[in-house]
């Protein structure tokens, strides 16, 4: 019967756990055995100097899921795999995990969870900060930051025009920090 396992890694090597997990199975003849090896990732997107960029940011730095069938020759596998340290579970035996608990590091959709999560926006600036307009009709003008709506990937600055606090909503990638 197959069952999620997670298994330590050494943190920065989770890929590379995978990538030896799978390449050892087929090498052996025990890829009916496994199933799935998944590193939990989402992605980011970051506004840097005014640009956006979409990164994979590892959800559980040091841990790998596999999904397989566990036996001695599974288990010896994973454990003489390089960059290894272990199972999740006392003693260093395997513990099984639920498919809910999986699907939720996955971040899945299936019927245990309702919806699948929205993509997270990073940003270098916060309330209170100052930041520089870079385009639009206000391109150069210097403002503090009042609101952020990651939701709608805005941010509302109060720009002084006239000597007058003018709030004014814009893009994340219309805007940088001033240092």
């Amino acid at each position: 019967m197959s069952r999620w396992y997670i298994i330590h890694a050494y943190s920065g090597f989770e890929n590379k756990v995978k990538e030896q997990i799978l390449a050892d199975a087929a090498r052996m003849g025990l890829e009916q055995l496994v199933e799935s090896v998944e590193v939990p990732t989402e992605q980011v997107t970051e506004v840097r100097r005014g640009k956006k960029v979409t990164n994979d940011h590892k959800l559980m730095p040091g841990y790998v899921l596999l999904r397989g069938s566990m036996n001695d020759d599974l288990y010896h596998l994973v454990r003489n795999t390089p960059k290894v340290t272990g199972f999740l579970g006392v003693g260093g035996r395997p513990q099984p995990v639920s498919d809910a608990e999986a699907a939720r590091m996955l971040h899945s959709k299936d019927e245990t969870s309702v919806a699948a999560p929205k993509q997270k926006i990073k940003v270098d600036f916060d309330i209170g900060d100052n930041v520089k307009v870079l385009e639009g009709p206000f391109a150069s003008f210097n403002g503090l930051v009042e609101e952020l709506d990651y939701d709608r990937s805005r941010v509302k600055v109060a720009v002084s025009i006239f000597g007058r606090a003018t709030p004014v909503e814009l893009e994340f990638e219309q805007v940088e920090r001033v240092k």
